[in-house]
């Protein structure tokens, strides 16, 4: 179980540095320039990864359809959501961002009933109404400060959350290999990107500082965190270490604070609060029916 703790401790830190990394390098990049040598980082590392530990072999039994549904499958959360993500932290707080980028529990939700026809029940209901609320009182609360960037970086930062929640819903409903499957991605996001980086004219060569901003963000926020994640949820408790993921906005507040020297908003923290009380809500009741079917 002390190995779990680590493991998920190992994501949290990691995920929590997100909103500081990435709002550092979007001083200098757009969206799809952040995300394409994030994505390359990413992708080489569970590369070596799969490799070192064999798993790579399992490709040769892949076809061309396999590669397809793991790219549709992935995409929704290696590449859309980071996209519109970046996005939104480009036009707000990078704190503001990230907490109303963590509608994506919620998210999870929803789609789940519109994928997995999960049933929509009222405490669900609640939750997501209750999330939406906290939202409202991230980007609204302090209506002197309320424009049209604003509002355009938190429908941006809530597209990330529906894209990740259809990213969630579809990794469940399609049983591949999760390592590889997310490498495919990776692969395919950083193809992608430098496509549109070649059309829009923005290839660049970072600076060595730069790189090093850039091997953060894809190698230890992207892969490390979530391959760690995974590794923490088979470890120990699902219930329980699932639960420690709710730390993770609360630190990164601390990190904007302290690195960006973002002030510590009320409405900010109170509309978290609101948001992860939404998350518990819907919690509960899915604990309560996985110990009736136990």
């Amino acid at each position: 179980m002390k190995k779990a703790y680590f493991l998920a401790g190992t994501a949290i830190l990691c995920w929590s540095t997100v909103a500081v990394t990435s709002k550092l390098l979007l001083g200098s990049y757009n969206n799809f320039q952040v995300m394409w040598i994030s994505a390359l980082f990413a992708a080489v590392f569970l590369l070596v990864v799969n490799i070192a530990n064999s798993n790579i072999k399992k490709l040769k039994d892949y076809k061309l359809k396999d590669y397809i549904i793991s790219i549709l499958i992935g995409l929704p959360g290696s590449f859309l959501y980071y996209v519109f993500y970046y996005a939104g932290t480009a036009r707000m707080l990078a704190s503001q961002a990230f907490i109303i980028n963590y509608l994506w529990p919620i998210m999870s939700i929803v789609f789940a009933c519109i994928i997995l026809k999960e049933k929509m029940t009222v405490k669900k209901m609640i939750a997501i109404v209750i999330s939406f609320l906290g939202v409202a009182i991230v980007a609204g609360g302090d209506s002197a400060k309320l424009n049209g960037n604003l509002i355009a970086g938190a429908v941006f930062c809530i597209l990330g959350a529906v894209s990740y929640g259809v990213f969630t819903a579809l990794n469940q409903k399609f049983d591949y290999d999760k390592s590889i499957s997310v490498m495919i991605s990776y692969i395919a996001s950083f193809a992608l990107t430098g496509l549109i980086n070649v059309v829009q004219g923005n290839m660049f060569i970072p600076t060595i500082a730069e790189t090093l901003g850039f091997v953060w963000n894809g190698v230890f926020t992207m892969a490390i965190a979530n391959t760690v994640w995974v590794m923490a949820l088979k470890a120990g408790n699902t219930a329980k270490i699932s639960n420690l993921a709710y730390i993770t906005p609360f630190l990164s507040m601390v990190w904007t604070s302290l690195i960006l020297k973002e002030k510590l908003n009320i409405y900010f923290i109170t509309g978290l609060v609101v948001i992860v009380l939404g998350i518990f809500i819907q919690l509960k009741e899915k604990n309560k029916k996985e110990e009736l079917s136990a």
